[in-house]
């Protein structure tokens, strides 16, 4: 895919192009000798060229107005080095008088004009310098007029959206009428809060999008206009509050047919100031309902809220059926990064990711937000399995991880019992927490887990004494134990592998690769440093207790 980049600075330059100013009436009967190319180049201010050595004094983009008197002493030579030199200082664009003291400019200076874009004007003999400098700055300042004009009609526009009520969609479609074919603006991990326009149903498909249709705020650039085969992109800031601006709220990305310009950047700019002000005021609505609708949730899951009838009725009033088959999940974050600047606002897009992934499916599900800690009120079906509850539960993480916009952060999910009755909600809360814990430590950070899929690992987590519980594992397992030791960590695979397949030699043998005599070997040697656990049922359940107790202990 084709894609040129382009800075579009802050704050923006003003000026009309060389193009238009030379449709001014004081400049008819004006010709252009040579630069052609470089007439859409903007003018924004005009100087007059009184001596040869002007080079230090001019800006850029200038119009620059001479007579033929400060040339007359250059050879071609000069005029080729002062061309490139006018170049070099992006000047907008260069008017002679000739004539009376140059007839002509030597024909290999105008070729290094044409070859540098650098337009060159033949003026008339009787224009007017004075003239021209009213016309054009005239022009200039109307066009930037226009400008400020127009921003400020585009945000009177769009604050007056969300002061009236109106969400980030309709500030979009406001941005959508006054800038661009489409508008999206996107959290700052890339998630798409609102959009407007003529989008593709697969946002993936977009420049600067992945696959899951998450825009690449790590990679794509604010400030810059894009071009991918034929499509301009421009990606702004959307600035946060506080001293310095604070933290950036997200990303205004826009998509039109024409370039993006300069000009443009004050529009944007008032764009993004609406924007801004919307997610501000989503967000204080949003911590304040989401304050009151945690509370009371994490009192009902305490036991604490009242009789369940109560319970359920006021749920209803705040959206939720608790009047169903139910199963808690607990989704458990990790601690944020103190240093991260956008640290504080983590709890509340984790949460809000969890709705949003949960709300596709079920909108009376109740999702609220603890600290690190989210909790669902999943509602369940009565066909469905402990099975079937955990591969749901693990595709809306999986969307949460993804473009859900969990922040990108690491975090594991424990599933309860399904209940029936609000009166056990504590128990199930209870339970789904238990599989977040022993689940972490069993497979991961990022462990789905049913309180059911724990097995024996529910009663060793109750154990309280740890002390206690590694005593039994050290005079169970002996010299096994030890945790430094590669030959204890080889024998202790080869007895978990010979325990998993009922002591049976030649699966084991197979699955771990080993020949038969090798494998009888090894289990001799376990036995004298275990027991005979081959023979004694007892023995060999204290022996698989212990491996179970030593892989939930371990680091």
């Amino acid at each position: 895919m084709h894609r040129q980049l382009s800075p579009v600075s802050t704050p923006a330059p003003s000026g009309v192009s060389l193009a238009e100013v030379l449709e001014l009436p004081v400049l008819e009967g004006t010709s252009v000798l040579a630069g052609r190319d470089g007439l859409d180049g903007l003018v924004s201010s005009v100087n007059v060229m009184e001596v040869p050595d002007v080079l230090p004094w001019v800006r850029p983009r200038e119009l620059l107005l001479t007579t033929g008197y400060p040339l007359q002493s250059h050879d071609a030579e000069d005029l080729i080095a002062w061309v490139n030199g006018l170049a070099d200082a992006g000047v907008g664009g260069v008017g002679i008088k000739l004539a009376r003291y140059v007839e002509e400019l030597p024909a290999a200076a105008l070729a290094e004009a044409d070859r540098r874009g650098l337009p060159v004007l033949a003026l008339p003999a009787e224009v007017s310098f004075d003239d021209v400098i009213n016309q054009v700055l005239t022009r200039v300042i109307n066009q930037r007029a226009d400008t400020l004009a127009r921003a400020e009609q585009v945000l009177q526009d769009l604050v007056g959206v969300v002061i009236a009520g109106g969400d980030l969609d309709q500030v979009c479609q406001g941005v959508v009428r006054h800038l661009a074919r489409a508008a999206l603006v996107t959290t700052m991990d890339g998630r798409v809060l609102a959009s407007a326009g003529e989008l593709p149903e697969d946002l993936g498909t977009l420049p600067g999008f992945d696959p899951t249709g998450r825009f690449l705020v790590e990679t794509e650039l604010p400030g810059m206009s894009s071009e991918f085969s034929g499509t301009h992109r421009f990606v702004a800031r959307i600035p946060g509050g506080g001293a310095g601006g604070g933290v950036d709220l997200g990303r205004l990305v826009l998509l039109r047919e024409d370039p993006f310009t300069a000009e443009d950047n004050h529009v944007v700019g008032q764009a993004t100031t609406a924007a801004a002000l919307a997610i501000t005021k989503q967000q204080a609505v949003a911590a304040v309902e989401g304050k009151y609708r945690g509370d009371f949730l994490l009192d009902a899951l305490l036991g604490r809220a009242g009789d369940p009838e109560r319970v359920a009725s006021h749920a209803a009033d705040l959206g939720w059926d608790l009047r169903r088959p139910m199963a808690v999940v607990v989704a458990e974050a990790e601690a944020p990064d103190d240093d991260d600047p956008v640290a504080r606002t983590l709890p509340e897009r984790f949460r809000a990711a969890w709705e949003r992934a949960v709300g596709a499916d079920d909108e009376l599900t109740a999702v609220a937000g603890f600290s690190q800690e989210v909790v669902v009120l999943l509602g369940v079906p009565a066909e469905l399995d402990p099975a079937g509850v955990t591969e749901k539960v693990r595709a809306m993480a999986g969307v949460v991880h993804g473009r859900g916009g969990g922040g990108r952060r690491t975090f594991a999910t424990g599933i309860s019992r399904t209940i029936t009755d609000l009166a056990d909600l504590p128990r199930a809360y209870a339970e789904a927490r238990k599989a977040v814990q022993v689940g972490r430590r069993l497979h991961g950070e990022r462990a789905v887990t049913h309180f059911d899929a724990l097995g024996v690992f529910r009663l060793l987590s109750q154990v309280e004494d740890r002390a206690e519980l590694a005593s039994f594992i050290a005079e169970t397992l002996g010299p096994l134990a030890d945790d430094t030791s590669e030959e204890a960590e080889d024998l202790r695979t080869t007895l978990t592998v010979l325990l998993d397949n009922n002591l049976n030699v030649a699966l084991t043998a197979r699955a771990l690769h080993f020949h038969y005599n090798s494998l009888r070997y090894r289990i001799g040697k376990l036995e004298r440093l275990l027991g005979p656990f081959t023979t004694d049922p007892r023995l060999r359940f204290a022996i698989m207790l212990a491996l179970q107790a030593r892989q939930l202990d371990s680091p």
